[in-house]
């Protein structure tokens, strides 16, 4: 385990008076310090076969560890500046972990060797924020520059496109949609979400096919629905809306979502909203919100005819002792595989910890199995670079 050898572990027991509510509440399993600087956690993400995960770091590495026992696997360093979003590659490359970066790059790694296999650069003063892998037959790389939005054949490296009329600020998001290969959805800083066909030669002209303006500054967005044809979208001032994107409208818009998501929380209240979590499977979707402390909270969202955050499905306290940067989980009431892991949570605190039920619906208490000791200080603002 990363750093293990250097740092004491201990056996924790964490007091914390949860009354009796239908809330689902999860104990850490596993808490581990990435490093003992500064730095801290942006994004965890699994490998497809959920044997090990990626997490990015504010130190500009990536580290990777086993998702069910939590041993540090190796690390990938190359970037020289704050890394925006790693993913990994589809199923027929799945060694493949993607990253970009406010340094320009986007680059790919061999997460066997950790070794970085090719790099494209955005061009000179461009950040990239996101990227997303699609087109026809997902040889597509589209990526957010600036306020550009980039294209490269992914077989080749050649850039084939620059779209630099849609957005006039940072494009935060690119995501092509699951079912629909040729179709992007972009997301800026500017409050527009950009519907693009990328069939064919693309340019701004015609390939921008409707507009959906949110109307404030766009920190994340995904997909939700039988066949992906509903948006979700959370703000940068934390307000939560749906929307069709076939039919170019929307659906739902919860501007005071995090008072509402505080009201239903008899125990805390909301401070910032981390991620959206939607099951297929159930038709169900939360907003998770956490707290300045490090407990966080999954609110089921009803958007439809009645339109109500309810009470947190799911609670995880007692691991964190600052604000949460990444989320990596399974449904409320479920575990992702047969270790009855929940889940994973990133941080300021340069923390990762690992979630499962404590087994008891009645517990008033939480159990640390594996704790290691930190000399972290409590963070009491947040900073939320997109």
């Amino acid at each position: 385990m990363d750093g293990a050898e250097e740092m004491d572990i201990e056996q924790q027991s964490l007091s914390l008076p949860i009354p009796n509510t239908s809330s689902k509440r999860f104990g850490i399993k596993n808490s581990i310090q990435t490093n003992f600087g500064d730095d801290y956690v942006f994004q965890i993400v699994p490998k497809n076969d959920w044997t090990s995960m990626a997490v990015s770091l504010s130190t500009n590495a990536i580290k990777l560890y086993s998702a069910v026992t939590g041993q540090y696997i190796g690390e990938c360093n190359g970037h020289s500046s704050t890394i925006n979003q790693i993913a990994f590659s589809g199923p027929s490359s799945p060694h493949v972990l993607h990253s970009c970066s406010s340094d320009g790059t986007l680059r790919a790694w061999d997460t066997r060797s950790f070794q970085q296999v090719f790099s494209v650069s955005g061009g000179s003063s461009q950040e990239i924020f996101s990227f997303s892998f699609g087109g026809a037959d997902h040889n597509l790389l589209a990526a957010g520059c600036n306020s550009q939005l980039h294209f490269w054949e992914w077989r080749t490296k050649r850039q084939v496109a620059c779209l630099e009329d849609s957005h006039t600020e940072d494009v935060t998001q690119v995501h092509f949609i699951p079912g629909y290969d040729d179709r992007l959805i972009s997301a800026s800083v500017d409050g527009l979400m950009c519907l693009f066909d990328t069939g064919g030669d693309i340019n701004d002209d015609d390939h921008l096919v409707s507009v959906l303006n949110v109307g404030t500054s766009i920190g994340k967005v995904g997909f939700l629905g039988e066949k992906n044809q509903k948006l979700w979208c959370l703000t940068h001032i934390e307000t939560l809306s749906f929307w069709d994107w076939k039919d170019e409208r929307i659906e739902a818009s919860f501007e005071d979502a995090r008072a509402l998501a505080s009201k239903s929380w008899i125990t805390d209240h909301v401070d910032y909203f981390v991620d959206c979590h939607y099951s297929v499977e159930e038709n169900r979707f939360w907003v998770i919100g956490g707290t300045n402390g490090g407990s966080l909270g999954y609110f089921p969202v009803s958007y439809k005819e009645t339109r109500a955050i309810g009470p947190p499905e799911a609670v995880l306290s007692g691991g964190h002792e600052g604000i949460i940067r990444s989320v990596l989980s399974g449904v409320p009431g479920e575990t992702m595989d047969n270790h009855g892991i929940f889940g994973w949570t990133g941080g300021e605190d340069g923390r990762l910890c690992c979630w499962l039920s404590d087994g008891s619906d009645n517990s008033q208490s939480w159990i640390s199995t594996l704790a290691l000791k930190s000399e972290k200080t409590r963070r009491k603002s947040r900073h939320s670079p997109y």
